[in-house]
């Protein structure tokens, strides 16, 4: 259910569960987690999936059994967070609960027009993963992001490229295409060079 398409320089990761919109299972989360740990010796990293959804979150039977409080998101956020090269979550369609927080990790996101972005941990009665709140206030500040976590609000994509939740959107057609070329300056580069220039521009970690 995660494809890898390992390029020389890139590689790009597809949540591949269109049937069941994208749910995560803990397997499949730290399958994704040492795939990036894996990937660290390239330049270029695209986080993607299949279908009109990139991911509901946890899938329901997992969240039933503990996922949705497993440290096993912090763990896939953390190894993206630490990724010397440029990550891209190209997002083929909604974001929902604990799968924002690989794609707030990311250093980009681009987006499907269709896509919408909800968190429901108010709703659903759990925490947000630590790490995620602190990553969408530095994207779309503080007010904006209680909105989403405490006013549980449902954001579309052209709203949330405005709040700079995410930086383009794109035409389904060419979603890969555009974040294979996003990644281009940097697969071109020495792999120092990506590494260097990154480590100059704040993040959260």
């Amino acid at each position: 259910m995660i494809r890898c398409d390992r390029g020389a320089d890139i590689w790009t990761l597809k949540i591949d569960r269109p049937d069941k919109a994208g749910a995560l299972t803990r397997e499949m989360l730290l399958e994704l987690a040492a795939l990036v740990q894996e990937a660290k010796d390239t330049k270029a990293l695209i986080l993607t999936g299949t279908g009109k959804v990139f991911s509901a979150g946890a899938d329901l039977e997992a969240a039933k059994a503990g996922l949705a409080t497993d440290p096993v998101w912090e763990e896939l956020s953390g190894a993206l967070a630490d990724y010397q090269g440029l990550s891209i979550a190209a997002l083929n369609g909604t974001v929902a609960g604990g799968s924002f927080g690989m794609v707030l990790a990311c250093d980009v996101r681009i987006s499907v027009a269709t896509a919408n972005f909800f968190y429901p941990v108010m709703k659903l009665g759990f925490l947000p993963q630590p790490s995620d709140p602190a990553r969408m206030a530095a994207l779309i500040g503080p007010a904006r992001t209680k909105m989403i976590l405490m006013g549980a609000q449902k954001v579309g994509a052209t709203e949330a490229v405005a709040w700079g939740l995410i930086d383009r959107i794109c035409n389904a057609d060419s979603l890969a295409d555009d974040a294979a070329k996003l990644a281009e300056a940097a697969v071109a580069a020495d792999r120092s060079h990506v590494a260097a220039i990154k480590s100059l521009i704040p993040s959260v970690r």
